[in-house]
């Protein structure tokens, strides 16, 4: 099981940008679907966007052309580059192996995203 390490949040005006990380230690991402969920204040887990180890990605309808997803093989690293951020994009953020969009690894502490209006 591979295990993941997010990172890279913090507090931004509404309009402004994040990069987030997700690292994976003592085993390489290559081989991995790799996906961003999010959990905001009394509401269910989300999911967010999805890397596929052939390349594909998927989004959620809410995020599509704001964020995307990429990943550094070289870096054994996914990324996800948040972009028009708004409120209601605050969450915590955090990363998982995937089947489909569906989580399929353990979650790890998540990384708190906060957009100011």
């Amino acid at each position: 099981q591979v295990q993941l390490v997010d990172s890279g949040g913090g507090l931004v005006q509404a309009g402004g940008s994040l990069r987030l990380s997700c690292e994976a230690s003592r085993r390489t991402l290559r081989s991995y679907d790799v996906g961003w969920f999010r959990q905001a204040p009394g509401k269910e887990r989300e999911f967010v966007a999805a890397h596929m180890s052939v390349g594909t990605t998927y989004y959620a309808d809410s995020v599509k052309g704001r964020f995307t997803i990429a990943r550094d093989n070289a870096k054994n690293t996914v990324y996800l580059d948040m972009n028009s951020l708004k409120p209601e994009d605050t969450a915590v953020y955090y990363c998982n192996t995937v089947i489909g969009n569906t989580p399929s690894g353990f979650w790890g502490q998540g990384t708190q995203v906060t957009v100011s209006s």
